[in-house]
């Protein structure tokens, strides 16, 4: 799973067990792990057919989920990715997370877009509230869409709970099999263009001399274009793509990280910045949208438009350990305040209110 995979899952975990005296219809487009099914007041519905294509978003929420909306008797609908079913006259809340389609609309395939860009602005009216993630991202919906700012709560994302510092044989032993035994820069994301790999990438071969025996590894997979991401020939034997990897893989990589480089242009919250602070991993980060926002005074940041300033900022957090140990010491403090417990809290209690209205 992603970024969206991973939210669904942490949160409704928590709501649903925590909340047995509500009745939970879990809708996939797809056959799941049973590890959704949670507890006993959880049911799982597979409806048809598999949303790979923007075609098939507007029949499964339009035909397939309005229709099972009814055949259930559904109180209320939660979408964790921010569609609605416009035909449904069931009352919905929808997790918005971002706008990027909406600013950098190049970045997604044509039909990816213009789906986005038509139908989201429905979304953000036919839902009865909308939850999102930064306060950024609050402000971006309410000035994009001239929805009311009552309308929308913000519920911070957070980490898995299993991130945590790892002692120094442990970092030694990780980094013999992701980066022949180096200290490594760690990018952690889905190969999107709006994560700028390409502006790190290239930071990094421009100074990659400087940095000694420093090495880049890149977890991800692409989104939607495979063929963007082109490494630097002068760097490639200190560059290392994982690809995705499973979570407690990823647990393990970000402990033994000597730094996380995070500079996307866009991005409505940035899971692996709290990530990283839970392991006391110091932060390269964008200046950019929400970034700032989330990571506090736990990175360096850089302008994620300007190589030069990306590279002064990998040579910096190299060469001032001073610097290193105090962004350390700082993320381990901040981490503590994103918490999947309180989020999830937080959202049971909208439904809970949203429920008394109905019923």
């Amino acid at each position: 799973m992603e970024g969206f995979g991973h939210y669904s899952l942490e949160l409704t975990q928590r709501i649903c067990r925590n909340h047995p005296e509500i009745d939970f219809v879990l809708f996939f487009d797809r056959e799941v792990d049973p590890k959704f099914l949670f507890s006993e007041n959880v049911r799982k519905v597979v409806l048809f057919p598999p949303t790979r294509h923007p075609f098939l978003y507007v029949i499964w929420f339009e035909i397939s989920l309005r229709r099972a909306l009814s055949k259930y008797k559904i109180d209320l609908l939660w979408t964790p990715d921010g569609f609605c079913s416009l035909g449904s006259k069931v009352p919905q809340i929808a997790t918005i997370h971002d706008l990027n389609f909406e600013h950098y609309p190049k970045d997604l395939p044509l039909l990816v877009r213009s789906y986005f860009r038509f139908f989201f602005p429905r979304f953000a009216r036919k839902a009865q509230k909308i939850i999102t993630v930064s306060n950024y991202s609050k402000h971006d919906i309410q000035q994009t869409y001239s929805i009311s700012e009552d309308k929308i709560q913000v519920v911070y994302n957070a980490a898995n709970q299993d991130f945590k510092p790892l002692n120094q044989a442990a970092i030694m032993d990780v980094r013999q099999h992701v980066s022949n035994g180096k200290p490594f820069f760690l990018f952690v994301g889905s190969l999107h263009p709006r994560k700028n790999v390409h502006r790190l990438l290239e930071a990094f071969s421009q100074c990659h001399e400087s940095l000694g025996e420093m090495q880049l590894v890149i977890v991800g997979s692409a989104m939607w274009d495979k063929n963007f991401l082109a490494l630097p020939e002068v760097v490639k034997h200190k560059i290392h793509l994982t690809g995705h990897v499973q979570m407690n893989e990823l647990i393990s990589i970000v402990g033994a990280a000597y730094a996380l480089t995070f500079i996307p242009y866009f991005e409505g919250f940035g899971i692996p910045l709290v990530e990283a602070m839970s392991c006391g991993v110091p932060i390269v980060s964008s200046n950019a949208t929400c970034l700032p926002e989330v990571a506090g005074d736990a990175a360096i940041y850089c302008d994620p438009f300007d190589i030069s300033s990306i590279k002064d900022a990998l040579l910096s957090i190299c060469t001032d350990t001073e610097k290193r140990n105090e962004l350390s010491m700082n993320g381990l403090r901040r981490s503590k305040e994103f918490s999947w417990d309180k989020s999830a809290e937080q959202i049971a209690e909208m439904l809970k209110i949203e429920l008394l209205k109905i019923n």
